[in-house]
């Protein structure tokens, strides 16, 4: 039961203690046969008036709450004579009742959140020492949350109780055994198939904690040209400059440096991300042609050499390494053999290639990408690589002049340290190429009846599956998030398809992730047969 969406609170709606009022009688009158039977089927507590409830809600219903009050008498002092022997009557006592959680969400962190809010709840009132009636049915629970039992038992038949204390000082000592308590209950552990945000390791978590340090500081320029020179060593690269921003504005800061060149261009489309880099040149007045192709079928690299010897004024191409929107992924070495040979500068969107694949940059003019996605830290960091020297140029905005940053060491404007310390320490762990990974869920995916959208040379990055004719991708990816699996799919040029997307991006447990995908095709079944069952009806 996927408890993810679950709010905690003070019940302070009328329709809330209309719920209390059946889920009390649900437990304490059908459950636990403590009451008589009524025909409204509502209990509305004795106490009703002087109670503080808190609630659990998922949505709109409440599937769990728990009552307290501080008003003598307690329900304790009707049940067991003389309550006040038991306990130390300098202490500032409360009473807790009223426990229920609906059957669905008994085995989950409900009952521990509960638990949490009450306790917050106590102290901020300065209770020092809460009463329950416990049942009998919870007590090795109550007492690993460092709830007392005094006294003997009370109530009768089937609803039988032991009364039980909870100091401040006894929660305390129990903190650790009751956060062990609520961690393993808590929610499966979310699986993320997606380009952005992706899974770090805990010591880029870690670096991303670290308290912020100013970009004029010492150590700030140690860590920016350590990771420089990682980038470099991973990419065979020569230059790359770091700005704070996102892979639109990467490709921002390589459409101005193509505007110095005044030359004609050609820009090579398969799919939603080439199509952008149109929209960002048409932006900057750029001249050039279009070359788009088949978004599945072969790559075209004749008719690329073919296009560049029918044009001389051609003196720079663009496209996108690994075409997000389908996981197409250009055959590197051939597209700088085809630039080399027609002395054409040959620039690159790689935001989705480098970390994810193997990326030799050198020969490459301009390449840009990004922090997070494969390079498995935290998105945030524009990154542009470049083969030559670069220096300021006054008639481009500064904030997109790679030599305004080659000239201030990546740093002539306010920089993120958390930023960058992650990405720092992300590259001393780069993640794997999920080729076998890849190939793994591709044979699941097939074995039970998805239509995987792939052909030549795709990324093992990006997994693309249509849903038309079948089910909704919106419809099908919300399910899959109730289930912790977060596939990419919100994304208009996914919902104009029908379709959604597995990245395997970031550091993932391939055992995890195979485990994942079974689940997403038990729900793929489950759904169509649902459907099927509807269109009967």
């Amino acid at each position: 039961m996927d408890t993810s969406a679950i709010t905690y609170k003070i019940a302070d709606l009328d329709e809330e203690f209309d719920q209390i009022h059946t889920l009390n009688y649900d437990t304490f009158v059908e459950e636990i046969p403590q009451h008589r039977p009524n025909t409204d089927k509502r209990l509305i507590d004795r106490f009703n008036d002087e109670n503080i409830y808190i609630i659990a809600k998922r949505g709109q219903e409440i599937i769990g709450m728990i009552s307290v009050r501080d008003t003598r008498p307690f329900s304790l002092d009707s049940k067991l004579e003389n309550l006040d022997s038991y306990i130390n009557s300098d202490e500032k006592l409360c009473e807790i009742r009223l426990l229920s959680i609906k059957q669905a969400y008994r085995k989950g962190v409900v009952f521990y959140r509960l638990c949490e809010q009450l306790v917050s709840y106590c102290l901020k009132q300065g209770y020092t020492m809460a009463l329950i009636s416990g049942t009998t049915r919870q007590l090795k629970l109550y007492k690993r949350i460092g709830f007392v039992p005094f006294g003997p038992l009370v109530g009768s038949g089937e609803a039988r109780y032991q009364p039980m204390y909870l100091t401040e000082e006894n929660f305390k000592a129990s903190t650790k055994a009751f956060q062990k308590l609520m961690e393993r209950q808590q929610a499966p552990v979310q699986q993320l198939f997606l380009p952005g945000p992706v899974t770090q390791l805990k010591a880029v978590q870690e670096a991303w904690a670290k308290a912020p340090v100013s970009h004029r500081a010492e150590e700030f320029h140690h860590a920016m040209a350590q990771t420089k020179e990682k980038l470099l060593q991973l990419t065979n690269g020569r230059y790359v400059e770091l700005a704070v921003g996102t892979g639109t504005l990467a490709n921002e800061m390589v459409a101005a440096q193509l505007s110095t060149l005044h030359q004609k261009g050609v820009i090579l489309t398969s799919g939603e991300f080439g199509e952008r880099l149109v929209k960002q040149a048409e932006r900057w007045g750029l001249s050039f042609d279009q070359l788009a192709h088949s978004q599945t079928g072969p790559v075209p690299y004749e008719n690329i050499e073919k296009w560049l010897e029918a044009d001389s004024e051609i003196g720079w191409l663009w496209t996108v390494h690994c075409e997000t929107s389908t996981g197409r992924l250009y055959a590197l070495d051939r597209l700088k053999e085809i630039c080399s040979k027609h002395g054409v500068r040959l620039c690159l969107d790689a935001c989705s290639s480098i970390g994810s694949v193997p990326v030799d940059l050198s020969g490459v003019w301009l390449a840009s990408s990004v922090s997070g996605k494969g390079l498995a830290a935290y998105p945030g960091l524009a990154l542009v690589f470049h083969d030559e020297p670069a220096f300021a140029n006054d008639s481009l905005p500064a904030y997109l002049d790679i030599g305004t940053y080659e000239q201030a060491e990546s740093v002539p404007f306010t920089h993120c340290s958390n930023g960058l310390y992650a990405l720092n320490e992300a590259l001393n762990h780069p993640a794997p190429p999920y080729v076998s990974l890849c190939e793994s869920i591709l044979a699941i995916l097939e074995a039970n009846g998805f239509t995987v959208v792939r052909g030549e040379s795709f990324s093992p990055a990006i997994i693309t599956v249509d849903l038309s004719g079948h089910l909704s991708a919106r419809a099908f990816g919300d399910r899959l998030k109730q289930h912790g699996i977060h596939v990419s799919y919100e994304s208009a040029y996914l919902l104009e398809r029908n379709w959604f997307q597995l990245a395997l991006m970031g550091h993932i447990d391939a055992r995890l992730a195979k485990k994942a995908v079974q689940t997403i095709a038990t729900i793929y079944a489950k759904m169509k047969q649902e459907q099927a069952v509807h269109s009967y009806e």
